[in-house]
């Protein structure tokens, strides 16, 4: 297996998984590779009145438990083989869950700082018009990723509804409470990373009060740093894509988040919190209990792998650490929580607000709480018990867990729908 692209390497966890168990050759066949994926040029009027054309894609990995599900980015560095592989990322962590879904992504080559609001929702209606056969609330449902939120979501399921001339809430999750979003969604990502640490504590020897320094600090690290706050324990370090701060007695989670929310960088908050300026390769060597990387793929490599000293970590992030570097952390007996477990409180949510669409009727953010709680601590304990009953990581064990299910859909089709469409 080649080491050279990012989906070759998130090839490498379904081989590695696949070994651990008795299954068709043609089911890893068949999710070696995307079943559907779709690109097109959007030409959008900018303000000034000129045209400007911006690529974008969407892929439809693997559908046989489901439609596919997965979020839009936008982002000036995505390619197809980033939309690829977070599909495929998508299809494990659905299957991880359990939830009736296969894995879908989307993208737009763009920096959305640089346009604006009237730009960016013209980029955002013609994604929908360019990809409106592809989606659908019974085929491919959308939902948020880096640097879309819910204003985007809402633009696009609006758009929908005008092609097609109905109104259909359920084509695209993460939208506004207002147009059938569901409630704990902004925080459902952190959240269940939360709860799986905490179900998990007594195992991965995590105590109350431990410590934790969290690597990008947007929607997911922030929360996850004020849940872990209210829980009792110590956020030390913070960093996002301008810098790191340490403070070891703890940071105040609460000015940290409105300094943010108030268009600063957590550096310059340092005075302000009586914390130090530190670099993002001393915040990832600080001697924690707790890493959280929360920030892009493959922030941890095999040239710093080395360095971490936390006990364990978390990845709220997808695929922050490179195959070559989970080799390391194994060796150092480091406990990575892996991101189709650790991150898949969102899809959950996002899940309970397509149900909630179909049903017409919505429930109150306890019992949403309520129902991500079961589903994290049944999927976490199960995948704890593969680990140790099959010694291997929490990682290869999670895969395990996705794979078996994967393949017992995929055989349950026959043979003849493996490679048909």
């Amino acid at each position: 297996m080649s080491d050279d692209t990012l989906l070759d390497r998130a090839l490498i966890r379904l081989e590695e998984a696949a070994s651990h168990l008795n299954i068709d050759q043609d089911v890893i066949e068949k999710l070696k590779y995307p079943r559907e994926t779709t690109k097109s040029r959007l030409l959008i009027r900018m303000d000034d009145g000129s045209r400007k054309s911006f690529q974008a894609w969407r892929c439809r990995y693997d559908d046989t438990r489901g439609p596919t599900k997965g979020g839009i980015r936008f982002h000036p560095d995505s390619t197809v083989e980033e939309v690829e592989t977070l599909a495929f990322w998508m299809t494990f962590k659905c299957a991880v869950m359990n939830l009736p879904y296969g894995g879908g992504k989307g993208a737009v080559r763009v920096d959305p700082h640089k346009l604006s609001r009237t730009e960016l929702e013209r980029l955002s209606r013609a994604y929908v018009q360019a990809f409106a056969n592809t989606i659908g609330p019974d085929r491919d449902i959308p939902a948020p990723d880096v640097y879309t939120n819910a204003m985007i979501m809402g633009w696009m399921a609006d758009e929908y509804g005008q092609i097609t001339g109905a109104v259909t809430p359920a084509v695209i999750t993460g939208k506004p409470i207002a147009l059938g979003g569901s409630l704990g969604r902004n925080d459902a990502t952190a959240r269940g990373g939360f709860y799986l640490v905490r179900h998990l504590a007594k195992e991965l020897g995590l105590d109350r009060g431990h410590s934790v320094a969290i690597q990008g600090f947007g929607n997911a690290g922030q929360f996850y740093a004020q849940l872990s706050a209210q829980d009792g324990n110590k956020v030390v370090a913070v960093s996002d894509s301008a810098g790191a701060i340490h403070r070891a007695d703890g940071l105040d989670v609460e000015k940290l988040i409105a300094g943010k929310n108030a268009g600063k960088r957590v550096a310059e908050l340092a005075e302000a919190l009586g914390a130090k300026i530190i670099s993002p390769e001393e915040l990832r060597a600080l001697e924690v209990d707790l890493l959280v990387p929360a920030a892009l793929e493959d922030m941890i490599t095999v040239d710093n792998a080395g360095s971490i000293k936390a006990r364990v970590l978390l990845e709220l992030a997808n695929g922050p650490v490179m195959p070559a570097a989970d080799k390391i952390l194994e060796g150092k007996k480091i406990i990575v929580l892996p991101d189709i477990l650790a991150n898949a409180g969102g899809v959950t949510v996002s899940y309970f607000e397509w149900v909630q669409n179909r049903q017409g009727y919505y429930w109150d953010l306890e019992e949403i709480h309520e129902r991500l709680l079961k589903i994290v601590e049944r999927e976490g304990r199960a995948i704890w018990e593969i680990g140790v009953s099959r010694q291997v990581s929490m990682r290869s064990a999670a895969y395990i867990h996705a794979l078996g299910r994967l393949a017992t859909a995929i055989e349950a089709h026959g043979t003849q729908s493996f490679f048909a469409g």
